[in-house]
């Protein structure tokens, strides 16, 4: 259509035939293109169909010469009667297989300008149908681009054979992590192990009544992630500001008491302590927005804007607002806008391809019965919540009810929903003065 309208439609005919050119001349090269480019991203058909069947010729182990496509070309039914004259063309033009990799670099630019144009066109016609909101047609534009920019389509079907790819690269990452699990180590060896570290995709809820210590779980991870594992970490905080997370995290690091921090009651030695804290953070690629009327629009847009992204932390989802809400609910209003909010965190995990690490309070159920520990029902505005999350923790502390406990600092970790396993308790201990938590060092004697 763009050309019968006068329109160039981006593309470039040689790069495409030095690709393919350079992979019949030198087999060596193909791993190395296959890595880079894939069978859509040509503009030719009969070019397409050529590399695509040298992929599939690569996957199944078959030898690749210009006989062998050509035979494999006829028998999947894309062979053309000028294909012979055609093939002789490409490797005649193509002296070496050298600059193979800057031809493909040629092609994906262009294949990515077509879809460009593609998604612009769709832009216009949502903004000139009007089918929808600013608000809403914004963000719809935004997806677009940022699924562009992750080289993915948004929606439609997707071959399986794809799928297939995905998943073994997801596993060759796994393997050459050296984790015994897929996600990002939480830190927290018992915990990993139940829950396969922070998965991407995953919502992963943890619940607790204030004073519990969800925040500071949280932080945890988000700082064993940062600090001990390279990642990029975007923490969104409705409740605290920037400022008092950065002292937590300092507290921990520094393993300087929290209260100290506050007060400024620090001897020499916690002064040279904290600045050697305050280094070690600085170089964590860590991400704080401290902005309590946040919706997850304007968390998915500013995550979408990161070049790099691994984790993301919420704290917490009642603290939240749907797109264009004020702050005034009725009961039934706000149990079904909390459940379009954590509806929307797990497009927003799915989408980022991120795991999505969200706070969540437990409404006073739990207080009225004689055994205190959180179970799902205590979620508050529960709706859809447990639904939508692939984990669901919750933290548990009897010094806090049962200030005669044996162990006032041994917590308990309820994991009340895991898609990926088991449920169950895992203990940790809670450490007041950093506002932290750690493993529970278990030691077994022989008898």
């Amino acid at each position: 259509m763009d050309e019968l309208l006068g329109k160039s439609v981006p593309h470039s005919a040689p790069a495409e035939q030095a690709v393919l050119g350079s992979m019949l001349i030198d087999a060596r090269c193909i791993p190395e293109v296959l890595e880079h480019l894939k069978a859509d991203e040509f503009y030719n058909k009969l070019n397409r169909d050529m590399f695509d069947t040298i992929n599939h010729m690569f996957s199944y182990g078959m030898t690749i010469d210009p006989v062998t496509v050509l035979d494999q070309m006829r028998a999947r039914g894309v062979y053309q009667e000028n294909c012979e004259s055609y093939m002789a063309q490409l490797m005649s033009v193509t002296p070496t297989a050298t600059n193979v990799l800057d031809y493909a670099a040629i092609v994906r630019d262009r294949a990515l300008l077509r879809r460009l144009g593609e998604t612009a066109d769709e832009i216009n016609r949502m903004v000139y149908e009007g089918s929808g909101q600013a608000d809403t047609t914004l963000e719809a534009a935004e997806r677009k681009i940022y699924a562009l920019r992750q080289g993915r389509n948004v929606g439609g079907l997707t071959p399986i054979s794809q799928v297939v790819q995905q998943v073994f690269d997801t596993l060759n990452e796994a393997a050459d992590s050296g984790n015994k699990f897929p996600g990002i180590p939480t830190g927290l060896a018992d915990l990993d192990r139940t829950i396969l570290g922070l998965n991407r995709t995953e919502l992963i809820l943890i619940a607790a009544r204030p004073g519990m210590g969800k925040t500071s779980i949280a932080l945890n991870m988000a700082l064993h992630a940062a600090m001990n594992e390279g990642k990029t970490v975007a923490i969104f905080s409705l409740e605290m500001g920037r400022e008092q997370l950065v002292t937590r995290l300092l507290s921990k690091v520094s393993s300087v008491p929290s209260q100290n921090l506050l007060t400024g009651q620090l001897s020499d030695s916690q002064w040279q302590s904290i600045t050697d804290a305050a280094q070690i953070l600085s170089a964590t690629d860590i991400r704080i927005d401290d902005n309590p009327s946040l919706t997850v629009a304007d968390m998915n847009a500013q995550c979408r804007r990161l070049k790099k992204l691994d984790l993301v932390v919420i704290d917490y989802l009642q603290l939240m607002q749907s797109a264009g809400s004020g702050h005034s609910w009725s009961n039934e209003s706000r149990t079904q806008a909390v459940s379009d909010i954590s509806r929307m965190l797990k497009i927003m995990a799915k989408e980022l391809n991120v795991p999505v690490i969200c706070l969540s309070q437990l409404s006073r159920a739990n207080e009225s019965r004689q055994d205190k520990r959180p179970q799902l029902s205590d979620l508050r505005e529960s709706g859809a919540i447990e639904q939508d999350a692939d984990v669901v923790m919750a933290l548990y502390r009897d010094g806090y009810y049962n200030k005669q406990s044996e162990n006032p600092n041994l917590a308990e970790c309820i994991i009340l929903k895991n898609r990926k396993g088991a449920t169950g308790t895992i203990e940790l201990l809670w450490l007041p003065e950093f506002t932290s938590f750690q493993s529970v060092e278990r030691r077994y004697e022989e008898s």
